[in-house]
């Protein structure tokens, strides 16, 4: 198994500010106000799958879309300029509703941290977040909106929601930390196909199903090197799969 310094040197060498310019946290970063960051984080969380660079390019498209004011788009309501879009999974049958929604939640409440915030003091946190967007969701919403926005009880990683609330709890060179409701040691770790393949390498997961109990696994083991803070191996997990990549093609070569 692998060592806590070794993940520390890991975790130290990738969490920086150069990490921001290739990840979809870009987005957040260019918020102005609290409501700026949490809007681009989790638009930019419900669309960060596949291939990175196909979704940030997708990604700049919407800011474009919102004229770079994602705030004051929400808030207007006027989504007639995403008809069209699309982006694998999702069409603008599926893609427009989650803004309506947002414009709903932030018209009648002080928006996503207080959903969250609300969810986190329920008896079933990330349940009760999806359930808000599912009960105001159309009946055109088809399988790119429940995509976007996928349903804990299916027992899913839910690697993408877990990836926003990293960048809205944690306070670093590069998470934002602007929400307080929650501390870092209650976060868990996003888990995708890649970070299940570099911890069964490192020996901190035993569990061969990428899903929620692989989730709860994972961060429990690295709680034992970090109890305050275990999502900041995040980057250690990123970072030692890059540098896998690299050694794995030199011997090919």
């Amino acid at each position: 198994m692998i060592t806590k310094e070794e993940l520390d040197k890991l975790a130290n060498k990738y969490e920086t500010k150069d990490f921001i310019k290739d990840d979809p946290i870009l987005f957040p970063h260019r918020g102005k106000t609290k409501e700026d960051k949490e809007l681009y984080g989790f638009i930019a969380s419900l669309f960060a799958y596949g291939n990175r660079k196909m979704f940030i390019k997708k990604l700049e498209d919407l800011d474009i879309r919102a004229d770079n004011d994602i705030k004051n788009y929400i808030l207007n309501g006027d989504f007639s300029n995403l008809k069209g879009m699309e982006y694998r999974f999702s069409k603008d049958t599926d893609i427009i509703p989650v803004f309506k929604i947002l414009h709903k939640l932030y018209s009648e409440s002080k928006g996503l941290e207080e959903l969250f915030s609300y969810g986190f003091n329920s008896d079933n946190f990330l349940q009760t977040v999806v359930d808000y967007f599912y009960s105001n969701a159309p009946k055109t919403a088809g399988q790119g909106f429940y995509h976007m926005i996928p349903n804990p009880a299916n027992g899913g990683a839910m690697k993408r929601m877990n990836m926003f609330l990293r960048w809205m709890v944690r306070k670093s060179v590069v998470d934002l930390g602007i929400w307080e409701f929650m501390k870092p040691k209650d976060l868990l770790i996003p888990l995708d196909v890649h970070v299940a393949r570099v911890s069964r390498y490192m020996g901190l997961l035993e569990r061969k199903s990428n899903d929620f109990k692989a989730v709860l696994e994972l961060t429990n083991n690295l709680k034992k090197f970090c109890p305050e803070d275990p999502v900041k191996y995040d980057f250690a997990m990123f970072a030692f799969g890059v540098e896998l990549n690299k050694k794995q093609v030199r011997s090919v070569n």
